[in-house]
């Protein structure tokens, strides 16, 4: 199965450590990235390009487009 036929609210990779989301809870990253823009792209684990300013943060990859927060 390819990752475009998964749901959209399937996300194979943490967007924080960038390893399998099913490995664990990954509760130190979910606790990180309450203050932390995510540094991995959830659907494909690419390194994300991320810009963070004083009212907000961008994360771009290459594969999937931008995510802001």
């Amino acid at each position: 199965m390819t990752e475009l036929s998964q749901p959209a609210a399937v996300v194979p990779w943490c967007d924080r450590c960038g390893e399998a989301a099913a490995t664990g809870a990954h509760t130190a990253c979910a606790a990180a990235r309450a203050l932390e823009p995510p540094r991995y792209c959830a659907h494909c684990r690419r390194r994300m390009k991320v810009q963070v300013l004083p009212v907000g943060w961008s994360a771009v990859c290459v594969e999937h487009g931008e995510t802001e927060g």
